[in-house]
């Protein structure tokens, strides 16, 4: 049903005209699958004025956040919904998600009386929505049980390369976090799959990495388009929303996304063997299993590991300097107590690994 490549219509550009121009681009050059959210500022609103006339060649996908709300309520789903329909200024929505939401709103208030889940069903029973579909950051053991409930037709998760078989993902995971099996388990239940993030939220973007130009193969012409295949590569992705601000990347994305095969066999084991080359050397400065903290002086040293990482073992130095910057205290507060040392079971040099990393993270 949906092209390979959809529009994430987050991150659209400033200039309200040229970003209607960009994802009509998108739509013509065979593009159908556009995704929104209520909580994405005026972008409904701004998808709605792309597809005008244009309905019929859309698979249209948008988020509730509701259920994120402290003032969360069944009304307020329902508002937020007819709010949806309005912006967009359509009469059906093909894929309808729940926003973010972990396995305890979905096992409780999703399934309350008179709740989302019986809102949505009768949207189901009047054609509506096309699909009800969730999207989350969720654990992948809690989004398996998610998908294990039967409700849901399809999913938005976040996988890409950087966070596939890493130590430390976007959020902070720790190994075995990846959301491959989720992926797998969603694909064995005839599920569709869309992937955010293909690009791990621009990080692959920041800088001209060493690491990973030499993942680059003979047909893979650059770190986006290598980013795009690989995650396309995974038999379980149905489609990937890659947010695009120009004219230019939508032809790019789109022609990344064309390859009948995504990589080859070779191509997609050769990353993965690298992949895990690095992750290794990552294991080699810290884990992430904690063990160090609390510190005395209130640092939160596996995060600070986790930013010297993407510097050390990545070589995404931009990004390991934005996520050092927002760390408070970082690593110049240490008073060299030793209580870290003594209870790191990997017996790293902390001491003086949070010195190299204020050295090199600090600028």
């Amino acid at each position: 049903m949906v092209t390979a490549l959809g529009f994430g219509a987050m991150r659209l550009p400033d200039d309200e005209d040229y970003a209607v121009e960009v994802m009509r681009h998108y739509l013509d050059l065979g593009g159908n699958l556009i995704d929104t959210a209520r909580v994405y500022g005026n972008s409904e609103e701004l998808v709605g004025r792309a597809i005008q006339s244009r309905r019929d060649q859309v698979h249209l996908s948008t988020n509730n956040h509701s259920m994120e709300q402290g003032e969360y309520s069944p009304d307020l789903w329902k508002q937020y919904m007819e709010e949806s329909f309005e912006a967009l200024g359509v009469d059906r929505i093909d894929f309808y998600h729940a926003h973010l939401v972990t396995w305890e709103q979905i096992s409780g208030s999703f399934q309350e009386p008179d709740g989302p889940l019986e809102i949505c069903q009768q949207a189901l029973d009047e054609g509506m929505i096309g699909h009800l579909c969730f999207s989350s950051h969720d654990s992948p053991e809690n989004i398996m049980k998610i998908i294990d409930t039967g409700f849901f037709d399809g999913m938005i998760v976040q996988y890409n390369i950087l966070d596939s078989l890493q130590a430390f993902g976007a959020h902070g995971h720790k190994r075995g976090t990846s959301n491959e099996p989720a992926i797998a388990h969603a694909h064995e239940n005839d599920m569709g799959v869309m992937i955010m993030g293909p690009v791990a939220g621009g990080r692959l973007m920041m800088g001209d990495p060493e690491q990973l130009q030499q993942m680059l193969s003979e047909t893979t012409t650059s770190i986006p388009d290598l980013a795009l295949r690989y995650v396309l590569a995974n038999p379980g992705v149905s489609a990937v929303l890659s947010g695009m601000n120009t004219i230019e990347m939508v032809e790019e994305n789109l022609a990344s996304a064309s390859h009948e095969h995504p990589l080859t066999e070779a191509e997609y084991e050769d990353i993965n063997e690298m992949i895990q080359r690095y992750e290794k050397l990552a294991d080699l400065y810290c884990t992430g299993c904690k063990y160090c903290l609390p510190c005395p002086q209130e640092m939160n040293i596996s995060k600070i590991f986790e930013a010297m990482n993407y510097h050390r073992v990545w070589g995404l130095t931009e990004h390991a300097r934005s996520i050092y910057q927002s760390i408070d205290p970082n690593a110049e507060a240490c008073v060299e107590c030793g209580q870290c040392e003594e209870q790191c079971p990997q017996n790293i040099p902390i001491i003086e690994q949070l010195k190299e990393s204020h050295a090199a993270l600090s600028e």
